[in-house]
């Protein structure tokens, strides 16, 4: 509040206008729950895309930090945070159903964990392939190039390029 006091004022009714239009037209995607400024986001609607490949992710800046690599050709799904009792945060405050709905109703045949490598994200991918496994689709985890205890968005593109080429499947 004190910086924007003392910056001219344009600039500050000009931050207050990006915020207004963000918070007017960034919404999620019905789909994956991406932000978005439309119905589906650009990656749902890539027609280049896999689609037999839901690639799950905690938040939208691990989707971030994951397409900066160049190597994700899949489509995603964010949960939206992750299972965490302690806090309060159980699988029903998630999008796991949504997830679960659209492996049942899409042609996937993997789902890749890429919650992040703590005691809370190994849990959720653990809970979540409990679901999948019985579906029949097979379910892979990013490879331990990530450091157990890190976070996927301050992890180097070296690091996320080997955890991503070298997944491993869910056991």
């Amino acid at each position: 509040a004190l910086h924007i006091l003392k910056t001219e004022k344009q600039q500050a009714l000009a931050l207050a206008d990006a915020i207004t239009k963000l918070k007017s037209t960034v919404r999620q995607c019905r789909q994956c729950h991406n932000l978005s400024e439309t119905d589906l986001c650009s990656i749902c609607t890539d027609t280049r895309r896999d689609k037999s490949i839901i690639c799950v992710v905690e938040q939208f800046k691990d989707l971030i930090a994951l397409e900066k690599t160049g190597l994700c050709k899949w489509l995603y799904h964010v949960l939206g945070g992750r299972i965490a009792p302690l806090e309060g945060i159980e699988p029903q405050d998630l999008t796991i159903d949504h997830l679960i709905s659209r492996i049942r109703s899409e042609k996937v045949s993997e789902v890749v964990m890429a919650t992040n490598p703590t005691v809370e994200g190994d849990g959720t991918a653990l809970y979540i392939s409990s679901l999948i496994k019985p579906l029949g689709v097979k379910v892979t985890r990013l490879a331990r190039g990530l450091p157990g205890g890190s976070q996927i968005e301050f992890a180097s593109g070296a690091i996320l390029t080997d955890a991503i080429l070298g997944r491993n499947p869910l056991e």
